[in-house]
């Protein structure tokens, strides 16, 4: 027999849809995962169970968000200052990351994409991560970013070092260089190039801070940010980001 609070949570969730209407729903989607280690110490368990409680968190939001219509989805799962934890909470990360990653695939619904800074990685991480990129190229789904690695200001800064490589094989000088870079140019080098930018990013567990997630990409999003630890992200919450989304109006400065 269900719960009151199921069959009231069920009631809520199917308001809030309707309150969607014909609201614009985002092409693209941009998601900190944020809050497992506060949702298990809450709890009295440990930072592990925490980042699989969280990971387990993951098919259901890929699931609401391909329901709506969103296109493309990026996920936070690893930033490159992560990578400065200790080496007993981080090398069960990699594994569980690694795990999620390929649950992704293994679904053949959508196309798993790694974004970040895979030479920082161990070797055997970038490898489960191409491979289920390899998996899913030829899948036509919806584009799933996993940014394992990933920090804002190192990507622009990859973009650039890549952007100057690529000129000094062409033979240009800095000077040509200086006279005819403009965004664009660095846009075309990011991890992302050639996807739209985040329409709407979502922060979980009440921080309200990008931490460095798409520096360059957000600038101009709608941001919405959530109370609820990661784990505990329902489809509510997301339905209810949605919906704030569809009530601001977009101006993109002009």
């Amino acid at each position: 027999m269900r719960r009151l609070s199921d069959v009231l949570y069920a009631a809520y969730a199917k308001r809030v849809a309707r309150q969607l209407g014909g609201a614009p729903v985002p092409r693209h989607v941009g998601v900190l995962v944020d809050g497992n280690r506060r949702w298990a110490k809450q709890r009295g368990a440990g930072t592990e169970e925490g980042h699989r409680a969280g990971a387990d968190n993951i098919l259901n939001l890929l699931a609401w968000c391909e329901e709506v219509g969103v296109e493309l989805v990026t996920l936070w799962l690893l930033s490159t200052d992560n990578l400065n934890r200790p080496e007993r909470e981080l090398r069960p990360l990699l594994g569980i990351i690694e795990d999620s990653v390929d649950s992704i695939a293994a679904t053949m619904q959508w196309r798993v994409n790694p974004v970040g800074a895979l030479d920082l990685l161990p070797a055997a991480t970038a490898q489960r991560l191409k491979a289920a990129a390899e998996r899913t190229r030829e899948v036509d789904g919806m584009l799933v970013n996993v940014a394992v690695g990933y920090g804002g200001r190192r990507e622009i800064a990859d973009a650039v070092r890549s952007l100057l490589h690529e000129h000094a094989t062409r033979g240009t000088s800095i000077e040509e260089l200086a006279e005819v870079i403009d965004v664009e140019h660095i846009a075309e080098h990011l991890y992302t190039k050639g996807q739209p930018d985040p329409d709407l990013v979502i922060r979980t567990s009440g921080e309200q801070r990008l931490s460095g997630f798409l520096l360059w990409q957000s600038a101009h999003s709608e941001f919405y940010f959530c109370e609820a630890y990661w784990p505990d992200f329902r489809k509510v919450d997301f339905l209810r980001a949605l919906r704030a989304y569809g009530e601001r109006h977009r101006r993109f400065g002009s």
